[in-house]
């Protein structure tokens, strides 16, 4: 078997493998090796075990050759002697709370409950389309987001248990999936990358219970903490380490924001207040912020925001393009939205406010039904 005679470039590439580690992409590796076998066709060679390269020690044996042993996934490299490593796992992509391609509406009262799951694109501005039906009607949902699934927890008209899950890949109905420790209306939602997390509510008694399920397997909900208030129709937000409870019907209304850990079952503490005390709120999160918008009583159109790397007060930082109360919240990577609500009808608005500056909210599009007191979720 001929060999071709690469010696610059062979150190070169020698270097990159290794400096190789488990952020290398393996791409970059195959297009140097495509780069070598555009001498002759022969510098990289593929073989079925190390027993099968060619012997270094004939003299008649190829001295500058690159092999892949097929059994174990690794390259070998003639060095005089023949050197292997290992192609560097595919790193997969991190995990983000924030969607990159759609928002999602589900369920709520349209005013007698619905079970509609509209989606709207985060990608350009425009309407929602209905895409799907929740298992149950109901509304008073909070809502989860897992990398591959939309969640809607709980509801009334009774108090529901329900858990349901419907696809990100395709527009489906729901299917129910677990059931809540405790049935509750009016709750709040917030998740991590593994687990779907369901806080306070009514049951119709206020209630301080931080339930948890996985997004790994379809299971039931645990009790896993409590708030440091019982109340309900909070808004949620989620960090990549913690989860939000801001405001809520303590009562009266309450300007609390309570934070708990993903990383361990533990109750929540009492991390700073909202500009203003409301319930009916909306949640959104950036990377490095939490959003409450709108709210009760007295329709609300204000969009607070506080920090996740420090704890401490909202400050008010911008507007809604209409005041109401009980909207949904969803977040994309650069924007929050707030869609829906209530205020003196059912509201129908789409409101988009940027993370990177603080500034009010403009209207970019309607839901498929004008709606309240329903679960967001994105993708």
């Amino acid at each position: 078997m001929a060999g071709t005679d690469i010696t610059n470039l062979l150190e070169i590439i020698q270097r990159k493998i290794d400096a190789a580690d488990g952020n290398t992409a393996t791409k970059d590796l195959l297009y140097l090796l495509s780069a070598v076998r555009k001498g002759d066709g022969t510098a990289l060679e593929l073989y079925d075990s190390s027993g099968a390269f060619p012997d270094l020690t004939d003299s008649d044996a190829d001295k500058e050759m690159i092999a892949y042993k097929l059994d174990s996934d690794r390259l070998y490299f003639n060095v005089g002697v023949w050197k292997g490593k290992s192609l560097p796992a595919a790193v997969p992509e991190p995990y983000t709370f924030q969607g990159s391609n759609f928002g999602y509406t589900s369920a709520g009262a349209e005013p007698t409950v619905g079970t509609t799951i509209d989606k709207f694109s985060f990608s350009s501005d425009g309407n929602a389309s209905d895409v799907g039906d929740v298992t149950v009607a109901r509304a008073f949902v909070s809502g989860q987001s897992s990398s591959t699934n939309g969640y809607t927890s709980g509801g009334a008209p009774t108090t529901f248990t329900i858990i349901d899950k419907f696809p990100f890949s395709t527009d489906a109905n729901a299917t129910d999936v677990g059931d809540l420790a405790v049935g509750r209306y009016s709750t709040t939602g917030q998740n991590s990358s593994t687990n779907g997390y369901i806080s306070g509510g009514g049951t119709p008694t206020l209630s301080n219970i931080i339930e948890k399920f996985p997004f790994s397997t379809d299971n039931n909900a645990s009790d896993v903490g409590d708030l440091t208030v019982t109340r309900r129709a909070s808004g949620g937000q989620s960090s990549t380490e913690n989860g939000y409870q801001s405001g809520g019907f303590a009562p009266p209304s309450s300007n609390i924001i309570d934070k708990f850990p993903f990383a361990s079952d533990a109750n929540a503490t009492d991390v700073g207040d909202l500009t203003v005390a409301r319930y009916g709120i909306a949640g959104q999160s950036s990377t490095e912020n939490g959003y409450s918008s709108a709210g009760a009583p007295a329709d609300r159109d204000t969009i607070d925001k506080f920090s996740f790397a420090s704890d401490g007060n909202a400050t008010d930082v911008g507007n809604l393009s209409v005041a109401r109360n009980n909207s949904t919240g969803q977040s994309s990577t650069v924007s929050g939205y707030t869609s829906g609500g209530e205020a003196a009808g059912m509201r129908n608005e789409i409101d988009k406010f940027p993370f990177s500056s603080d500034a009010n909210a403009t209207d970019v599009g309607d839901l498929s039904v004008a709606r309240w007191v329903a679960a967001g979720q994105q993708y």
